[in-house]
């Protein structure tokens, strides 16, 4: 129940609706018993059990007190007014009590429905933060689909599961506590009975339960297997139909779709369970007080009458739903608890890249960037080996190499996006793990083979990430990067939805598009990563236009597996298995005997 306590700092937020709640609580729990705990002295005195109490008692804060005080009252109503009008007394006030419960009780959920949406809106949010944080690399080795299961249903099960079980768990002991103190007042041989029969049934329940978490937690993973395997599907759904894979992909959902049925059913059934089971042990219970009890007054043991008895047993089966509801919640919170694994395997994901206490901000690059023996690894072999290089400002700088020959790792680590693992690279001297991360990324722009556009307009998606960009800024930007043509021949103009991904919009429009948003970004340092790899020959060449645009003045570092792209750079830099094998310009690169780059060049040449 670890991890159950650890939820409960997301309810410190909202400490002063959970103590308001609480009060609500007693105060339902004490007007729930109050009527009940009257029907015994009533009950003596309407059929003459007991004598008429002819003078009170000073009011104190026992139970003796105010059972005294109310038989005095009412014997005072059956002198003067009659037993049928003390009948209708007793009936009034218990109609006044059953009032007072419920508003009571309508109290307690008022302020308790705050916590509930509160602590989910608050995992989300802590769950989606967590997200950006994360390093890249933790999402290659997770699903897309999983991850937003866990967002969405997993939280969602945390809610429904131990969120509102949350509330039994406080309010039903205090009703508890509440019943056996009146249970007490009445017969104390009684209810130490009770109390020992009561935990027998509890372990028993226990039993059935202690599967339960580890079943949910196959299930919720099972979950989010289907939402990946949907997932993949929508964004594969070209290449499905292409190859007539229909079959092959409805087999393997349904594969999928009918283990999670089957964990989701041995789930339910447990689940369901708890409900009778507690009901059915919380009656044998009750028939057995009935039954000892019974035997007590008849022998006239225990301190207990046939009126009190009905009272006993009147309150005495007011335990059975709150026992019960604790046995729900009990079985809820195993369910959930699975779900709260889950989700913490996101929240205590370690976040690699760290920005120092004492990290300093720069706002502009003036002279170079360099590589020093730098060295990485993602599992056990490197995928750079003592990398070193220097780049001047102002220079255009190609990678070329074959693939995972560790281009994109080389470029990757400009940014953060993952973190040198030896050596060092500096940026004018200061080593980049020494500078703000988010000032270190303002220096940069980024224009990537796959355009990472966002479901909005052509001017919110150009403007990414500048809250204060002007109008005429995003069309000088889409200007340059040829992109205010076809944005002015949408009916929207610059204000058109793109659609997902940029769905509505060819893949040279969308380049240009991340073109452009490069361009009003107007970094120092630019990294085109295969930025014209994957367009038609119009496309590239409006693209390429762009692309010169957007490096003039600029210190750019260029991944190219089409080499007649950078021929005019001012340094090539030829990588192969994580080393630099060659670098020069493009004339001096060809005429070495043997070269890799001549290799690669001629390979695309014929």
């Amino acid at each position: 129940m670890k991890k159950l306590f650890r939820l409960f700092k997301y309810v410190i937020p909202y400490k002063w609706n959970l103590v308001v709640s609480v009060v609500f609580m007693m105060l339902t729990a004490i007007f729930s018993v109050s009527t009940l705990a009257l029907i015994a002295p009533f009950l003596n005195l309407l059929f003459d059990q007991t004598e008429l109490v002819t003078e009170a008692v000073a009011w104190d804060l026992n139970l003796n007190s105010f059972l005294h005080n109310f038989n005095y009252y009412m014997s005072n109503i059956i002198v003067e007014q009659g037993k049928l009008n003390a009948l209708m007394f007793v009936s009034v006030l218990v109609i006044f009590a059953t009032l007072f419960k419920n508003v009571f009780d309508y109290s307690t959920k008022y302020f308790m429905l705050p916590i509930r949406a509160g602590v989910v809106r608050d995992i989300r949010n802590n769950l989606y933060y967590k997200i950006l944080a994360l390093p890249l690399g933790f999402f290659s080795e997770e699903r897309k689909g999983d991850i937003i299961s866990r967002m969405s249903q997993d939280v969602q099960e945390i809610e429904v599961s131990i969120i509102r079980s949350i509330e039994m768990l406080l309010r039903d002991p205090i009703l508890i506590v509440v019943y056996l103190f009146a249970l007490f007042s009445i017969s104390t041989n009684l209810t130490f009975f009770v109390i020992v029969l009561l935990p027998l049934s509890g372990l028993l329940i226990g039993r059935i339960g202690k599967t339960l978490r580890s079943t949910s937690l196959k299930g919720q993973a099972m979950l989010g297997l289907i939402i990946s395997n949907v997932e993949e599907a929508l964004a594969g759904l070209r290449i499905i139909k292409a190859f007539n894979a229909e079959k092959k992909m409805k087999q393997q959902f349904e594969s999928t779709n009918q283990k999670y049925t089957r964990l989701l059913l041995r789930v339910f059934r447990r689940q369901q369970m708890a409900s009778p089971l507690s009901e059915f042990l919380g009656v044998t219970v009750l028939v057995i007080v009935l039954w000892y009890g019974g035997k007590m007054a008849l022998e006239g043991t225990g301190n207990i009458t046939s009126s009190g008895l009905i009272a006993y047993l009147a309150i005495f089966s007011q335990i059975i739903n709150p026992a019960k509801s604790i046995t729900t919640a009990y079985f809820n919170i195993l369910k959930g608890l699975a779900s709260a694994d889950r989700v913490d395997q996101i929240l205590e994901a370690k976040i690699k890249i760290f920005e120092k206490e004492n990290a300093v901000s720069k706002d502009n690059f003036d002279h170079s960037i360099a590589y020093k023996n730098v060295s990485f690894r993602y599992d056990k072999d490197k995928v750079l080996k003592n990398v070193s290089l220097n780049i001047e400002k102002g220079k255009t700088i190609a990678m070329v190499g074959r693939s995972g020959s560790g281009k994109s790792t080389f470029v990757d680590l400009l940014p953060r996006f993952i973190d040198v693992m030896e050596g060092e690279l500096m940026i004018d001297g200061i080593n980049i793990k020494d500078l703000k991360i988010n000032s270190l990324r303002r220096l940069m722009g980024i224009v990537s083979q796959q355009s990472i556009l966002f479901n909005d307009t052509f001017f919110n998606n150009i403007a990414f990430g500048m809250d204060d960009a002007k109008s005429e800024d995003v069309i000088t930007a889409a200007k340059v990067a040829n992109a205010h043509d076809f944005i002015m021949e949408t009916p929207g103009g610059y204000q058109t939805n793109i659609g997902e991904g940029g769905g509505k919009l060819s893949g040279g429009q969308r380049q240009r598009l991340s073109i452009a948003r490069a361009v009003l970004k107007n970094p120092p340092i630019l990294i085109l990563d295969e930025a014209t790899s994957a367009l038609d020959t119009e496309s590239e060449k409006l693209v390429q236009e762009a692309i010169i645009k957007l490096m003039k003045n600029r210190t750019s570092i260029v991944i190219a597996h089409r080499l007649s792209t950078v021929k005019h750079s001012d340094l090539i830099v030829v990588l192969d298995n994580g080393q630099i094998v060659e670098q020069g310009t493009h004339d001096e690169l060809v005429s070495i005997k043997g070269g890799v780059y001549k290799k690669l060049h001629k390979l695309q040449m014929y």
